[in-house]
């Protein structure tokens, strides 16, 4: 749900519901507690638009996987559950298989006792200057494969901190970040989560591709898909019922790709 301005407006409304069950002053804190839910979750969103590895500047990736490994290793050792996170980001960034290679190379680098934490950072942070927008993705990201274990480690809290520190990023905007996607990770195990995935699984299917296809090979799918089916093919002989089914099919092949193509950024 969104306001007209694009604004979400569910963390208000829950907040305020909430705080009703406990009086009228409760609900006043709600609602301020979701106001400020629901602006971290503007910028987290807004954020996802630009995850591609291509609309990000030279070096981003590198200090992002680099780093990763360091808060990875931050508690003593690093999970089968944050492997196969970062896995997951580097092909959501749409990195090719020699990009991936590079990435996993950056990420073990960065698990090495010497890695040069704060010379990353501040190179980082004169790379991206005047682009704050970008630093938050950057920590954004980093969590992401952080919370893909059920706990964080005083250790990892403390890395992260230290990492925002260094980027400008205060604890506030640490600690609705870390709401946000908590949050995001209570709605995917929910009900409408796993009607969402099923949704998203659907759309694979149509397009005959699944889950580890790149992002080229989808719109390759989708327009040989489209190229097959389209009602214009059937040529003027087609009978009422072919014409149906054509543009059903049409239909379903179209509503599969918009899906993909904003759930993984394909231009």
């Amino acid at each position: 749900m969104k306001e007209a301005s694009g604004t979400p407006y569910w963390g208000k409304v829950v907040g305020t519901m909430a705080g009703l069950a406990a009086g009228p002053w409760v609900a006043l804190v709600g609602l301020v507690l979701g106001h400020q839910f629901d602006r971290g979750y503007a910028r987290y969103t807004e954020r996802l638009a630009v995850t591609r590895h291509d609309r990000l500047p030279p070096g981003f990736v590198r200090a992002l996987f680099r780093t990763m490994g360091f808060l990875a290793k931050s508690d003593g050792r690093v999970s089968e559950e944050e492997i196969r996170a970062a896995r997951k980001l580097m092909h959501r960034l749409g990195l090719d298989p020699a990009e991936t290679r590079a990435a996993m190379e950056w990420f073990t680098s960065g698990k090495a006792p010497s890695f040069p934490l704060h010379d990353v950072l501040r190179e980082l942070r004169r790379d991206t200057r005047n682009r704050a927008e970008l630093r938050g993705l950057f920590v954004q990201l980093l969590m992401e494969v952080a919370l893909s274990k059920n706990s964080l480690h005083r250790s990892e809290r403390a890395a992260l901190w230290s990492i925002c520190n260094e980027l400008g990023i205060g604890r506030v905007e640490l600690a609705q970040l870390e709401a946000m996607l908590r949050a995001q990770r209570g709605f995917r195990k929910s009900a409408a989560g796993s009607a969402d995935a099923a949704r998203l699984s659907r759309a694979y299917e149509i397009l005959g591709v699944n889950g580890s296809a790149t992002n080229a090979e989808i719109k390759q799918a989708y327009r040989r898909l489209m190229n097959r089916n389209h009602p214009d093919k059937l040529g003027n002989a087609a009978d009422a019922a072919a014409l149906l089914q054509a543009e059903q099919r049409t239909r379903e092949i179209r509503t599969a790709w918009d899906m993909l193509k904003t759930r993984r950024s394909i231009r």
